[in-house]
């Protein structure tokens, strides 16, 4: 024979977090069942109309800046950016321009053009070059400097561990950059 427990029956508020689940999900499965076929005809859509979640599911996010075209990107985002931040710093003779010519450094007279942003600051007096060898923004990248009328005299590399370039990175390697050579400001 078996024994007869006498605990009692749990209550609703007393019930375990399963069988309160368990329950829900059966009265909601009855209340589904139970709704009149009007209701369920309503929500499909009549002959060439577009269902609701179709439309929304078309809409896309437009591509990022970074996607854009190399010289819509630089030319629209990148140097008006650089320009705001420098003003912002207190410089508001900085001109910047997007150029494709020949790398100004001693050595490279032989290397082919490539596009670059040729910057100068403080009437002429300091002059910069951001160089993108690959005409892209995700490719490599140097830079280089110089003071007074000389040519400059050594390239270096810019940002060459970031694994994806977004306008924010790009802005922020200049900065620091010409801040590194003590342009922006006084130590």
């Amino acid at each position: 024979m078996a024994e007869e427990t006498n605990q009692p029956v749990p209550s609703e508020a007393e019930a375990t977090p399963s069988e309160t689940v368990a329950e829900s999900t059966q009265a909601e499965a009855t209340e589904t069942e139970a709704q009149p076929a009007a209701k369920k005809s309503a929500a499909k859509p009549k002959d060439g109309e577009v269902p609701a979640k179709a439309v929304a599911a078309k809409k896309e996010k437009p591509p990022a800046l970074e996607d854009k075209p190399f010289g819509e990107f630089v030319e629209q985002y990148y140097i008006p950016a650089i320009q705001k931040v420098l003003a912002a710093q207190g410089i508001e003779d900085a001109k910047l321009a997007l150029e494709k010519q020949k790398i100004p450094v001693v050595g490279f007279d032989s290397s082919p053009e490539c596009w670059q942003i040729s910057g100068s600051l403080n009437q002429d007096s300091r002059k910069f070059n951001l160089y993108f060898l690959d005409e892209s923004i995700q490719g490599k990248k140097a830079f280089s400097y110089t003071t007074g009328k000389s040519q400059p005299s050594t390239i270096e590399s810019f940002l060459i561990d970031e694994r994806k370039m977004t306008l924010d990175l790009l802005v922020w390697g200049i900065i620091q950059r010409l801040n590194a050579q003590k342009w922006l400001a006084r130590n």
